[in-house]
């Protein structure tokens, strides 16, 4: 097991090296920089561009300046944030939003506050409801399962996002139009409910069709030959090995989830990683880009690591080499 990790992180620098140099060049081939009015919506005289680029070695060549970023991300830095002035892209992500407060009040710790709420929403009603539709398999049931979970998969969560926003915030003010008071868990319906739709159907699909499969193989009919009852028969001999490719989807949607959604945060104004990648794509803020793209990496792949390693554990047969 040892080895096996070793080798897996071994693999993921090529990885994490492939995703910092397609980042850094679609950024800055991008037209406008950080400091002209395309990044600051204002006009800065030439000689302010000309020394804020010699500070922040922008006027350094390309490769240079990659090779300074990445030497200072090694050390745990992400870099400053060109948009606003004299903050650090890590304090701004991770840092509490005000001094004493909690870690997840942090920009970092309200998009994991959100995506954990989302995660969690799709497994408790995915997973149940794929492998009740499995077993009602043509019925009514399984028709609306299917249905509700196409749905979920092919209108885009802005829609949807838009939806919930006009009909239970401006309508009928159920729940908040703009995200504010975080201590009242109405702010967290529905961008929770909206970001979880696409899992929650993507689960139910995969979940219904590993459970099927797994009904059909001959250790279940071997089962139901001696007499087990067929709740035991689907939970405990169906269910666990249906649950091999669910749980490949589960780590790097958990990741993915975690990191926030861009859409999602900033259809709400939730003050999350991804409405700030926004905000830092629009100002021709690298740092930012560069930073919160490779977090996002490092999450996915040691998500996809821990898949691997769960693996072993629900199949004896799945050796880790």
């Amino acid at each position: 097991m040892v080895s096996f990790l070793i080798r897996r992180i071994a693999l993921l620098v090529p990885v994490i090296i492939v995703i910092s140099i397609l980042t850094f060049g679609s950024g800055h081939l991008a037209p406008g920089g950080p400091f002209d009015q395309a990044g600051l919506g204002r006009e800065l005289p030439a000689p302010v561009i000309e020394n804020l680029k010699r500070k922040f070695h922008l006027d350094e060549p390309a490769w240079k300046q990659y090779l300074i970023y990445m030497g200072n991300f090694l050390q745990g830095d992400l870099g400053p944030s060109y948009q606003f002035r004299g903050e650090s892209v890590s304090k701004l992500l991770f840092a509490p939003s005000q001094p004493g407060a909690s870690f997840w009040t942090s920009r970092f710790g309200r998009s994991a506050e959100l995506g954990g709420l989302a995660f969690l929403f799709a497994c408790v009603v995915g997973i149940p409801l794929g492998v009740i539709s499995a077993v009602r398999q043509n019925t009514w049931i399984d028709y609306l399962a299917l249905f509700l979970a196409t749905a979920g998969i092919t209108i885009p969560s802005f829609i949807i996002a838009l939806f919930l926003l006009v009909i239970f915030g401006v309508q009928l003010h159920w729940f908040p139009v703009v995200t504010a008071n975080y201590g009242d868990w109405r702010a967290w319906v529905l961008p929770a409910f909206t970001l979880s739709l696409g899992l929650l159907a993507y689960l139910t699909r995969l979940t219904r069709a590993s459970m099927l499969e797994s009904l059909r193989q001959d250790y279940i009919r071997t089962a139901r030959a001696k007499g087990l009852r067929w709740r035991v028969i689907v939970l405990r001999h169906a269910l666990r090995n249906s649950l091999i490719p669910v749980v490949t989807v589960l780590g790097p949607a958990l990741a993915g989830l975690v990191t926030g959604s861009f859409i999602i945060e900033y259809v709400f104004s939730f003050p999350g990683m991804g409405q700030f990648f926004v905000q830092g794509v629009t100002a021709r803020d690298y740092s930012m880009v560069m930073g919160v793209t490779l977090f996002y990496a490092i999450l996915i792949s040691g998500a996809n690591l821990l898949v691997d390693i769960v693996y072993a554990i629900l199949d004896p047969r799945i050796k880790v080499s």
